[in-house]
């Protein structure tokens, strides 16, 4: 499946704006062939809103959810996005999968907030594995912070996931997580890994970019500069099929070791 990441900020606190440029990449993504188009945390309303993520935030299947699917439908690939969502009285800093027909597929709330920005606005999820079924590959959720933990992406890996979606907003200086970290997590895990950034200064925060779609060979089959940029690669089952083969990471787990991890 031909995936693209959309590495962008839009326009903080403008949903509207947000979408259209949401709009202007699906269809540049279908032109390249691309069945899946996945957008940074927090794009449908910016990273650094402030008090307005009460505000801004939607319910999962919230009119901009709606105006999400019919984006996909009109293009004919799949779409993930962030977004501030509201449940009731309570906000989690989420990330939804819609299909190409305009169904939502999954919806997954980020577990381990970052910052004291996050802990202030947002409640943590608790649910670590949300994932689904897409052209035949097994597609997982995360947000950004939560692949910095181990057990995260591991959990994925028992799951069966093929392709895991992290939809990020990292900043300066942690710049190495996209660099070197996440093409780790993909070769230790087996799966590919799309982690798609925001870019530029955004209030107290400077994001770097670097959005990346690494294979379970630990290598990158794209990745962006640091500025806005849609970039492209395929995820190959047939590829992932002999890498896990050849890999034996997950056959040569002790579990028994482990328990003091828990």
């Amino acid at each position: 499946m031909h995936t693209a990441l959309l590495q962008s900020s839009g326009r903080p606190g403008d949903v509207a704006h947000n979408l259209r440029v949401l709009d202007d990449a699906a269809r540049a993504a279908a032109a390249n062939g691309a069945g899946l188009l996945a957008a940074p945390e927090m794009f449908l309303t910016g990273y650094a809103i402030g008090d307005d993520v009460p505000k801004l935030a939607e319910p999962a299947d919230g009119d901009s959810a709606d105006a999400i699917a019919e984006i996909a439908t009109r293009h004919g690939l799949a779409v993930a996005y962030g977004y501030p969502e509201r449940d009731g009285d309570t906000v989690y800093n989420s990330v939804q999968l819609i299909s190409a027909d305009g169904s939502r597929l999954a919806n997954y709330r980020k577990t381990h907030l970052f910052g004291c920005f996050e802990r202030e606005h947002f409640t943590p999820g608790d649910q670590p594995v949300v994932q689904a079924e897409l052209a035949g590959l097994r597609v997982g959720l995360m947000i950004c912070y939560d692949v910095e933990f181990p057990e995260n992406v591991r959990a994925h890996a028992l799951a069966g996931t093929d392709l895991l979606l992290v939809p990020t907003a990292q900043m300066h200086p942690f710049q190495f997580v996209a660099e070197s970290l996440v093409p780790v997590r993909a070769f230790e895990n087996q799966m590919y890994v799309a982690y798609v950034n925001r870019t530029g200064p955004e209030g107290e925060f400077e994001f770097v970019g670097l959005s990346t779609l690494a294979g379970p060979d630990g290598v990158a089959r794209a990745r962006a500069g640091r500025g806005e940029e849609l970039v492209s690669a395929d995820v190959d089952p047939a590829f992932l099929a002999t890498s896990r083969e050849n890999n034996p990471y997950l056959r040569d787990r002790r579990p028994g070791l482990y328990a003091s991890l828990v």
